[in-house]
């Protein structure tokens, strides 16, 4: 099987192959989290304002079938660490938590995360392609415009090492399957108990399983390849940049991962969407609002550059390999989200 993938990869060449990767992985994960709802700002409002529903074991079936099986391929050396960019590089933990706390305020403001905007917009939804087109904007502008001397600063106010940022180094060997393991039950015992449908189960645990697809496939694309693939899953701060970019021709579109994921997760969401006959346009109106989806967007491209990440590219897919830099983000956002909710709604 290996051989024949080397092959399919080898045919295509470096750049396609990723792309397509990217588009099944993307795919898989639209698919799975447009029909479960999927979105750490729903489950968040949910945790913090103690209602009994469906959002936290939702989150939590994601997040620890995503954190477990990680752990448990990087156990079996399934996937190579030392070419993923959550633990190889320095990172910043000033950056982190205060990239994570605005992220989260800017979640609850514009009523979903980057990913959530994204889906919602193939669903007809165009207050959320405002947002998330916005949020490309502003993030094109932290990496390299006019906000990036501040990102800089911010970020340089406490930096840590690689071998720092990766906490495996800290913690007993399988630390984190035990503790994955640990995860499920208890995402198990709130899902019972919130009395989800097999579909609920199903498509939750799938979006956590799409981000281990990407950890895997572009791991095994890396190791055939002889050119330079880095191996990553799902985030969408970074990848909405550059779509952004190549939209605007202010860059060349390259195929690679992230182009792929990006349309994927817009053509599995518009799928979804249609099959289940969700699909109806949205727009500003009095009661939505239109300055909090501004500043939303704004405070997230913002946050999610400096975090290194939003709330699945840090809180999934970082946290799932064990990273200090995205649990610090991830924590930041619930508190945060949790404390803007409070002053908004009471």
């Amino acid at each position: 099987m290996i051989d024949e993938f080397e092959a399919w990869t080898e045919f295509l060449g470096a750049d396609y192959s990723s792309f397509y990767i990217g588009i099944f992985v993307g795919s898989l994960f639209g698919i799975f989290a447009q029909k479960s709802r999927f979105c750490l700002r729903s489950a968040v409002i949910e945790f913090w304002r103690r209602q009994k529903g469906h959002m936290v074991p939702i989150w939590l079936l994601a997040f620890s079938f995503a954190f477990f099986l990680t752990q448990l391929l990087i156990f079996n050396q399934s996937i190579d660490v030392s070419k993923i960019n959550y633990l190889n590089a320095a990172g910043s933990l000033s950056g982190a938590l205060i990239g994570g706390a605005i992220f989260g305020i800017g979640m609850i403001l514009a009523r979903g995360c980057a990913s959530r905007l994204l889906i919602l917009s193939a669903t007809g939804n165009l207050r959320a392609l405002f947002s998330w087109v916005l949020i490309a904007i502003v993030a094109e502008q932290t990496i390299r415009g006019f906000l990036a001397p501040s990102r800089s600063f911010l970020a340089s106010l406490y930096s840590v090492s690689p071998s720092t940022r990766d906490l495996s180094l800290s913690l007993p060997e399988g630390t984190g399957i035990v503790f994955g393991l640990i995860l499920i039950f208890f995402a198990l015992f709130l899902s019972v108990k919130a009395k989800l449908r097999f579909w609920q189960y199903f498509t939750g645990i799938g979006v956590g399983v799409a981000v281990i697809l990407g950890w895997v496939l572009t791991g095994l694309h890396a190791s055939v390849s002889f050119d330079i693939i880095p191996v990553q899953s799902i985030s969408f701060i970074a990848p909405s940049v550059e779509v952004f970019r190549a939209s605007l021709a202010l860059s060349p579109l390259k195929p690679g991962f992230e182009i792929g994921m990006i349309g994927g997760v817009f053509a599995g969401s518009l799928l979804a969407a249609l099959i289940s006959q969700e699909f109806k346009f949205a727009f500003f109106t009095k009661e939505s609002g239109f300055v909090r989806y501004l500043f939303g967007a704004i405070l997230m491209g913002f946050g999610g550059v400096l975090a290194v990440g939003c709330s699945v590219g840090a809180g999934l897919s970082g946290v799932s390999v064990l990273s200090l830099t995205a649990l610090a983000s991830l924590v930041t956002m619930i508190i945060f989200a949790g404390l803007t909710d409070k002053i908004l709604n009471g």
